[in-house]
């Protein structure tokens, strides 16, 4: 019940309403009134039906993923692939680094045309200025490898960059990109051919021979093994350039 008081000279005064108030903080009080506000302001410009900066920049986003599309994940190959499915190039072009997009893919080495001999290997690598892309089809019909971020060689440790990542299709497609965890990404020398490192094991190591393979999980990519074995017998090998 309201109840009137009297001040000191007698005059009547108007009922006191008590109400609780939520105590915030400043920083509190203006972060809800600016979300209002863009609330409010949202839906004052779709009444009159007002374009947004924010509108117009998720509509040229759409459109530019759209015209992408067609185009950019369906590289131009030099050959035909044999280990590779129209799909399969889709989804791993879209993993590719961006300075890679755009380019054709150039067959530079497949063990159809030059033979299992990672010397070989090496001498077709040489006066490449690209990342390389190298695919693997191992007895058992699976298709993995890695994508380098420089043409192979032969080196005293390991080089590359972080755009190096390795990938499967062993059971799923799958990426595997660089971890942080340490910067061990390719090493070659004239008797194997290996990626990753961290804990003893490599993310992928081919023999001198390019018959023998293993995959191993690894620190450098935190991979699982990517073939259907950790040993494997290599079948065919295909590398792609970017040029």
């Amino acid at each position: 019940m309201s109840r009137l008081w009297y001040g000191k000279k007698g005059r009547k005064h108007q009922p006191v309403n008590h109400k609780y108030s939520l105590v915030v903080s400043v920083a509190e009080y203006h972060r809800r009134i600016d979300a209002l506000n863009s609330e409010e302001l949202r839906t004052l410009c779709r009444r009159l039906q007002i374009t947004t900066r924010e509108d117009i920049s998720s509509k040229q986003e759409t459109n530019i993923k759209t015209d992408l599309e067609p185009e950019a994940f369906r590289p131009n190959l030099s050959d035909p692939s044999e280990l590779l499915q129209p799909e399969q190039i889709e989804k791993l072009t879209k993993s590719l680094p961006p300075r890679t997009i755009g380019y054709p893919w150039t067959l530079v080495y497949s063990t159809a045309k030059h033979g299992m001999s990672l010397k070989t290997l090496y001498r077709t690598m040489v006066g490449l200025d690209t990342p390389v892309l190298l695919v693997i089809k191992d007895s058992d019909g699976q298709v993995f490898g890695a994508l380098a971020s420089e043409p192979f060689k032969v080196s005293d440790g390991f080089y590359g960059t972080g755009e190096t990542f390795m990938f499967t299709f062993c059971p799923d497609f799958k990426v595997f990109k660089w971890t942080g965890d340490n910067m061990f990404f390719i090493k070659g020398d004239m008797d194997s051919l290996a990626f990753g490192g961290g804990g003893g094991e490599f993310a992928l190591w081919l023999d001198g021979d390019l018959y023998h393979g293993r995959s191993h999980s690894c620190k450098t990519f935190g991979n699982h093994t990517l073939s259907k074995r950790e040993d494997f017998i290599i079948q065919d090998i295909e590398i792609w350039a970017f040029e």
